[in-house]
């Protein structure tokens, strides 16, 4: 099979994609308790199809699947006949043309744009990203609710195998309902790594009232995961001083450049890529800024299917080097309507078995 010559795009086909939970998602601006996606459908002109997934999150940043499907619909006019080699340019492309910005509607054309590409080659999607591994460890969560709803969330992770715990704090309630919450789960997990994510919706007063409980419990959390305002780039240097722990940028970085400006101000440990924030190409150039500077990664994402799951395992894998993996959403729907996807052992993802693309697609 030669390369040489385009691969061009026949169509693009765009639907929503909406998937009951088992209970609202949680977290400090909201909950979501169904995930409102988009499925974009990308056929090349020899007939090989490839599959992306937008999950927007309105909590999170407030894209809506409105938006989502706005944008997606609007590429379907000028990207047939396009070459699907030149995934970035037409991306970028997609960026500038789009009527309503939409971070997770791009990564959804560039993932589907990837799955046909990567299926036509006979590649698998790891590969294409680098083949550095195949696994990661993978946590999950424990959304926001009361003491008792958190302790029987950890029994139930630490039932399926999972070692590492999530949870979601900030918010209204303060700071003393989340030490309830924390000091409920270490209670039945003690020995579970905890990473504490504020969806930056933890004041610096709230931060450092959390800070002195946990350690006067004596709990040391493994991560602290975007507490503060995400322009808060002095909050957040001050909470690694006065906490010593690792901190995470998160909803901080969007962008390279974004990127960029954690590292020249010391305002993060480790940065947490998502590919819905803008796409697989700026979370490449995300990750070459972090490994740059000598910080720590992490891969995470919205409420997501196991399409999108599996793509930033095989992103994550593929490059190497992430320390942290929060690929957990797929626990947390009632239905999946797609067949294939990441293999699962308790916490331990695997994509090895994966022969092309991302190897998801919509059941029949």
């Amino acid at each position: 099979m030669s390369f040489a010559v385009q691969i061009p795009v026949r169509s693009l086909h765009v639907a929503p994609l909406d998937i009951p939970l088992h209970v609202p998602f949680g977290i400090a601006g909201g909950a979501q308790a169904m995930a409102n996606n988009a499925l974009a459908t990308i056929e090349l002109a020899d007939g090989t199809r490839g599959y992306g997934e937008a999950a927007p999150l309105p909590p999170y940043n407030g894209e809506t699947q409105a938006d989502a499907l706005t944008a997606l619909r609007s590429a379907a006019a000028w990207i047939a006949g396009r070459d699907s080699r030149d995934w970035r340019a037409l991306g970028a492309e997609f960026a500038r043309r789009s009527p309503i910005p939409s971070g997770s509607a791009r990564c959804a054309l560039e993932m589907a744009l990837l799955d046909a590409l990567t299926r036509h080659m006979g590649l698998p999607l790891v590969k294409f990203f680098g083949g550095a591994g195949t696994a990661l460890e993978t946590d999950m969560t424990v959304t926001t609710g009361s003491a008792a709803d958190a302790a029987k969330a950890a029994r139930d992770i630490r039932a399926r195998g999972i070692r590492m715990i999530k949870v979601k704090v900030g918010g209204k309630l303060g700071s003393a309902h989340d030490l309830t919450r924390i000091a409920a789960i270490h209670e039945v997990a003690p020995d579970s790594p905890l990473i504490l994510d504020g969806n930056a919706g933890v004041s610096r007063a709230a931060a450092s009232e959390l800070v002195r409980g946990l350690k006067a419990r004596g709990i040391t959390p493994a991560l602290l995961e975007q507490w503060l305002a995400k322009d808060d780039l002095a909050g957040a240097r001050a909470l690694m001083a006065e906490s010593g722990w690792l901190v995470a940028a998160d909803e901080t970085v969007t962008t390279a450049a974004d990127a960029r400006r954690v590292v020249a101000e010391r305002a993060a440990q480790v940065i947490n890529i998502k590919l819905m924030k803008g796409g697989l190409a700026e979370a490449l150039d995300i990750a070459a800024v972090v490994r740059a500077a000598g910080l720590r990664l992490m891969i995470g994402g919205n409420v997501e299917s196991i399409l999108a799951m599996t793509v930033s395992a095989c992103f994550a894998a593929g490059q190497g080097g992430f320390d942290f993996a929060d690929l957990d959403t797929p626990f947390f729907l009632s239905e999946n309507p797609f067949d294939g996807g990441y293999a699962l052992d308790g916490g331990k993802i695997s994509v090895a078995h994966i022969t092309a693309g991302h190897g998801v697609t919509p059941k029949k």
